[in-house]
């Protein structure tokens, strides 16, 4: 009757731990929804999506009277330029204090995360390196680095080779992005969602 009993504990075990196995999401969904909120959104907000062959045979812009978006397919980026922006590109070897405002929107949950886009009072500081094509940055202060870390999202800086950015702040640059967890801050590429972004970027002091 004992053994009866251990056995029937062990099966009732065994079930209700298949069950919670069951129900946890493998990572090949988790993306596949990402996927799905994605098209989504594309969809729901009338976005025309372009290649990267034709935002560079269109000089490398996007139209925003037809709301298009170019679609980086190596990094999953989607990218429309608002303001190509006032000044000049980073030079190879040089290094730059930025001054940035954006919103951040979770696509997936419609989700409103943080931001200070409207608030000139508290911008988001970071410096941007760029040496032999690549970008690196990291956050100083700001709404970004006190969520995430000093780490710059990838997809924060696939708009560099495009834009200009200068201090006037008579139009400065400014993007709107869909960037993919493989591309987003820390917390989308642990939990596997997508993010919207409009950001605008001034060059600061130095």
């Amino acid at each position: 009757m004992k053994k009866l009993i251990v056995i029937f504990t062990l099966l009732l075990s065994a079930g209700f731990l298949f069950q919670a196995c069951d129900d946890t999401e493998t990572y090949a969904e988790m993306k596949e929804k990402e996927r799905d909120a994605i098209r989504a959104f594309i969809k729901e907000h009338n976005i025309k999506t372009i290649s990267a062959e034709q935002f560079y045979a269109q000089d490398s812009t996007t139209n925003t009277d037809e709301n298009e978006f170019v679609l980086f397919n190596d990094n999953g980026v989607y990218m429309q330029i608002v303001r190509k922006g006032n000044g000049k590109k980073l030079q190879d070897g040089e290094r730059a204090d930025v001054i940035a405002r954006f919103i951040e929107v979770n696509i997936q949950d419609n989700d409103t995360l943080t931001g200070n886009l409207y608030d000139a009072s508290n911008p988001d500081y970071l410096t941007v390196s760029y040496k032999s094509g690549s970008y690196i940055g990291s956050f100083t202060s700001g709404y970004m680095y006190g969520n995430y870390g000093s780490s710059v999202p990838a997809g924060w800086l696939v708009p560099f080779p495009y834009i200009n950015i200068g201090r006037n702040t008579d139009n400065i640059a400014k993007v709107r992005l869909i960037v993919p967890h493989s591309q987003g801050q820390s917390t989308a590429t642990s939990y596997v969602y997508p993010c919207y972004y409009e950001i605008t970027y001034q060059r600061g002091l130095n």
